[in-house]
């Protein structure tokens, strides 16, 4: 009798992981003209990859953007663009819905190849960023630390100037965004950023 409750409750947590996700696929339906049909990310159009990313990462970003910690600083187009795109979520479930919708797809693949010193970009990023983001920039959810591997380098870089400049974790209320604030301007010249984006990119070319 033990078993069967065990084996019933285990299908019940099934059916209702299976519901959630259909129900993140339809809610995603109105993110995917800029996101692509399968998460892809549309460089052409600012918006970055999301498919494989961590599922309280891209939550956390959601609620973030629809609150104004992120996206409400000036100077963030892109990011107030956003702002009115994730308000289009109305609950929390449809939020977390989401999220795991996109978790669940396939990590996006890179298609770029950009022309860097690949050596000094890793050696660069495994002394300010790997701890953090994994050594092949899978992400580390223990650390709330998101996959960079698949995102192109346009969008990388826009992050990282929007930390330096303070358009992105100066919020109050954005701890980890904070955290990457402080860490945007610790490589030492322009050369090492190039280089640390082109390996980063390099990490989510398909093997």
């Amino acid at each position: 009798m033990k078993l069967i409750i065990l084996m019933l409750g285990v299908l019940m947590s099934q059916l209702a992981t299976a519901q959630d996700l259909a129900a993140g696929k339809v809610a995603y339906g109105i993110c995917a003209s800029c996101h692509g049909a399968a998460g892809e990310g549309r460089a052409a159009m600012n918006s970055p990859a999301l498919a494989g990313q961590d599922a309280d990462y891209l939550a956390r970003q959601l609620n973030h953007f629809k609150s104004g910690i992120r996206g409400a600083a000036p100077g963030d187009t892109f990011g107030a663009q956003m702002r009115g795109m994730a308000g289009t979520l109305a609950s929390d479930e449809a939020v977390t819905a989401v999220a795991a919708y996109l978790a669940s797809l396939p990590a996006a693949v890179s298609t770029e190849t950009l022309e860097a010193d690949m050596r000094n970009g890793e050696n660069q990023y495994n002394a300010y960023c790997g701890a953090c983001h994994g050594a092949q920039a899978q992400g580390n959810p223990a650390l709330n630390s998101p996959r960079l591997a698949g995102l192109d380098r346009q969008y990388l870089a826009r992050q990282l100037q929007n930390y330096a400049a303070g358009i992105r974790g100066n919020h109050a209320d954005d701890r980890y965004g904070r955290q990457m604030k402080m860490m945007a301007t610790v490589l030492p010249d322009d050369k090492a950023v190039a280089d640390v984006l082109a390996f980063i990119v390099s990490q989510g070319s398909a093997q």
